[in-house]
């Protein structure tokens, strides 16, 4: 595939795309939403700046880490990237285009998270069994939590003062601030991967290593279980108000409703697909009850699941989409492809 290559849909009209080299890993706003991060299987992050969205020749690629970038979050700080590599590094980059190593394990960093509010900012992340929490600076290790298993990943509740934690046989969930406290364990058997926290912290839901989503009710730990997916779920994203968690993992996107007593005896909602491919990510609209849904055939939409309302984004013979975001402010859509295809669509003026 070429630079060339068209995309059709809104991407046509109010946005732009690139391809650069090796599997797109992941892609992120800022916390300012001023820039966009993607981050490649060569180890490089490709930075667009909001004022350059429509000229991606302006945007630049960093070469951060040796070997594939597995995990990427808005820093702490306003306008800069945090990344994880299998080098076992974790590093920082900001506007200017430094680098900074944060920390170095022996181990692959493979999720980061972070919480920011007005009275403090923390960071997450795991190596291994291992998660570091560090201060707002990321210099500084605060604690670290020893887990049974490898991590499979890792989410800060609304208010930043636990952290949940994702691995074999269920999740811990740990008080942020406190130096020698346990966890309280949600037990569940099984390989838990992908976690996801409904924001008013009513419920936890981990994505399974078999074609299944498992949950609790954090006020009671009542178990609640997702399932008949023809394949793994590989990504699930809360809406704003916590009324529906959206997945992949099947050729539509899924819905399932979290209102009353959550999902459980619900069937799900399923939105539109794209022909058959498989839905491989996912992302809510940071402040409207919309979703994205990218697919195993490059195709991107976005659907009002109120009004099965569908804005197609790409649609394009590219790869599976690997990656998909938001920006905090919701004007931005980001998403690229395995094949090293990334694209920035400018949602402020559509309708």
């Amino acid at each position: 595939m070429s630079t060339t290559t068209a995309l059709r849909g809104l991407i046509e009209k109010r946005g732009a795309h690139r391809q650069v080299e090796g599997e797109i890993t992941a892609c992120a706003a800022s916390r300012d939403s001023s820039r966009f991060a993607f981050t490649t299987a060569e180890g490089d992050v490709i930075i667009a700046h909001r004022e350059d969205l429509l000229a991606p020749q302006s945007w630049t690629s960093f070469a951060v880490h040796d070997g594939p970038v597995l995990a990427l979050s808005a820093d702490t700080l306003a306008d800069s990237f945090l990344t994880g590599g299998d080098d076992g590094r974790l590093c920082r980059l900001d506007p200017a285009g430094e680098i900074e190593e944060l920390g170095k394990s022996r181990r692959w960093v493979e999720h980061i998270c972070t919480h920011v509010d007005a009275k403090s900012a923390i960071i997450a992340a795991s190596s291994g069994k291992e998660v570091e929490l560090r201060d707002a600076t990321g210099r500084t290790v605060t604690r670290t939590l020893e887990h049974p298993s490898t991590v499979g990943g890792l989410v800060f509740d609304p208010k930043g003062k636990r952290i949940a934690v994702s691995h074999y046989n269920g999740v811990s969930m740990w008080f942020t601030q406190s130096k020698d406290g346990g966890a309280r364990l949600l037990e569940w058997k099984g390989s838990h991967l992908g976690i996801v926290m409904h924001p008013a912290a009513e419920a936890i839901v981990t994505a399974m290593q078999d074609n299944d989503l498992h949950g609790w009710r954090l006020s009671d730990g009542h178990n609640m279980r997702m399932s008949g997916y023809p394949t793994k779920v590989r990504s699930m994203a809360f809406s704003h108000n916590g009324k529906w968690l959206a997945t992949g993992g099947a050729d539509t996107v899924v819905l399932w409703s979290f209102v009353g007593n959550g999902p459980m005896g619900k069937p799900p909602t399923e939105l539109a697909g794209a022909g058959g491919a498989l839905c491989t990510r996912v992302a809510t609209h940071p402040t409207q009850e919309v979703v994205a849904g990218g697919f195993s055939d490059g195709t991107v939409l976005m659907i009002e699941p109120a009004t099965q309302r569908v804005l197609p984004i790409c649609m394009a013979q590219t790869g599976a989409i690997t990656a998909l975001a938001y920006s905090p402010d919701g004007c931005i859509l980001g998403f690229g492809t395995e094949d090293g295809t990334i694209g920035l669509v400018n949602l402020a003026s559509a309708g």
